[in-house]
């Protein structure tokens, strides 16, 4: 893996290390959980779908 790839990736997971905690704290119950886990499954997936027809 070079330094372009590994330097976003270090990011990625300190992001997901300080956000993942309080994302599982406000979803408490597992239903709250599984809707909130859609929505960002959407966003991320028409932000994935935009930037491929975008750059493509």
């Amino acid at each position: 893996m070079e330094l372009e790839q590994l330097i976003p990736a270090v990011f990625l997971i300190a992001v997901l290390f300080f956000v993942l905690p309080s994302f599982l704290r406000s979803n408490s119950r597992l239903s709250q959980f599984f809707k909130n886990l859609f929505i960002w499954s959407i966003i991320v997936g028409f932000v994935v779908v935009t930037f491929l027809l975008i750059f493509k």
